[in-house]
């Protein structure tokens, strides 16, 4: 059920994914849902943002160990590029995908989708900072990359083509390698 609602999240958003479309698309009987999320929707929405939070940095943590800060620049962006061709350009983030929407009746979300973004930054300062970056230079460096593939992403699925994404990565790459320079 969590696969499949990040799935309907990154494609329909929080407000347009409801429990009988992620029932319907994982297959799970209906009660299930109710059982393993006795707090409906938004508990499934905070525990899917910050398991795809938790899958995505452990995927990233042996590069970040390593000080691969490039390596994982271009995993992210070949993982972007995929997930944008395999979709069409129809999804994008489910983490942000939640965080983006008011949800004045589940203020559970803005803080699981916070965490996710924290896990999901912590390997690319990590890996800035091993490869060289100073502590401060390697956060900071973690917020851009993150926030701008964010947007790129946006910006490839508004234009249904790879330019943003592209033009991104290139002034990532070298930013990444002025801050190791340092």
């Amino acid at each position: 059920m969590i696969r499949s609602a990040a799935h309907l999240f990154r494609r329909h958003g929080y407000s347009g994914t409801g429990f009988r479309d992620v029932i319907a698309h994982s297959g799970a009987p209906r009660g299930s849902i109710y059982h393993h999320f006795p707090g409906g929707k938004a508990e499934l929405a905070a525990e899917t943002v910050r398991r795809v939070g938790e899958r995505i940095g452990s995927d990233l943590d042996p590069l970040a160990e390593r000080g691969e800060a490039l390596e994982m620049l271009a995993q992210l962006v070949s993982l972007w590029r995929q997930t944008l061709l395999d979709s069409d350009f129809r999804a994008g983030c489910p983490v942000l995908a939640v965080a983006i929407e008011d949800h004045p009746e589940s203020p559970q979300l803005a803080p699981a989708a916070a965490e996710s973004f924290a896990r999901l930054m912590r390997p690319l300062g990590e890996a800035v900072r091993r490869a060289g970056a100073s502590d401060e230079r390697a956060g900071r460096l973690a917020v851009l990359i993150f926030a701008s593939l964010e947007g790129a992403v946006a910006l490839c699925r508004v234009t249904r083509g790879l330019d943003p994404l592209d033009d991104v990565e290139a002034e990532l790459e070298r930013a990444v390698r002025a801050a190791i320079a340092q």
